[in-house]
């Protein structure tokens, strides 16, 4: 009954805006050669199925394989960061100006490099979300309580040491917001880097709907990512709660 409630209030509200959706759609608000009716969607998830099926696979396994590297990625950054002020005060600032690089105009030049097939993918899915993992990794380890590094260094501890059984853990709640993050943009990520030199995946399909003007298929694309990036998110989330549950422990409540 608990999770019943805690859906009730955004399926009311996904209702609603379906519904003014349709209705906008049906007094004329807007051409559906545009803007198909959500009904026009839903008949183009059911008709389209195979067609759209096929091409979610290969954009998810995309979107796996990205996220994880940029996983990898940008936890060696933040640790390596976070171990040298000389990294900090170099490196740091060109990982937050890389963010202002436009995608669409490194995504061809990747390409060119790379060729044609998974690998240029893979780098545009990373360097659209190593970013936000760099940064709440990073603000994990800052935050580590100072009397546990003093503790750690009355016991002789080394610094490999106090950073394993430390820092590590405290930065594990970062981490993960980070990934969560990531995992949403990394589906963006995907159609950018689909949409040069690829015959296959949603963004595809997208970037072929939108001459044809076959709007209720790019639609039903993008609904199928949108649900991939809210399936992603909340596996990631459980994960948390099992790996990391004192993140979640009420405050005064013992862990015991």
């Amino acid at each position: 009954m608990r999770r019943l409630r805690r859906l009730l209030p955004p399926t009311l509200v996904l209702l609603a805006l379906l519904g003014a959706w349709e209705l906008y759609v049906d007094v004329g608000g807007v051409d559906p050669l545009i803007l198909p009716a959500p009904h026009e969607v839903a008949k183009s998830l059911y008709t389209d199925r195979a067609l759209l099926w096929s091409n979610f696979l290969v954009t998810a396994r995309e979107v796996l394989l990205g996220a994880l590297v940029a996983m990898a990625f940008g936890l060696v950054l933040a640790v390596a960061i976070h171990f040298s002020r000389a990294l900090r005060a170099s490196v740091y600032p060109l990982i937050v100006a890389s963010q202002a690089v436009p995608i669409v105009i490194l995504a061809p030049i990747l390409a060119f490099w790379l060729g044609f097939g998974i690998g240029p993918k893979l780098v545009v899915i990373a360097l659209v979300s190593f970013f936000s993992i760099v940064v709440t990794t990073l603000s994990g380890l800052a935050a580590v309580d100072p009397d546990l590094i003093k503790l750690m260094q009355t016991f002789d501890a080394t610094r490999l040491r106090t950073f394993r059984h430390v820092e590590l853990p405290a930065a594990l709640p970062g981490l993960f917001t980070g990934t969560k993050i990531a995992v949403a943009v990394s589906v963006i990520g995907a159609v950018f880097a689909e949409w040069n030199g690829s015959n296959s995946g949603l963004g595809y399909i997208v970037l072929q709907s939108l001459p044809q003007l076959l709007a209720a298929r790019e639609i039903a694309a993008v609904v199928i990512l949108a649900l991939f990036a809210i399936a992603l998110f909340g596996l990631l989330t459980l994960a948390e709660r099992m790996a990391v549950p004192w993140a979640y422990q009420p405050r005064g409540e013992s862990t015991q």
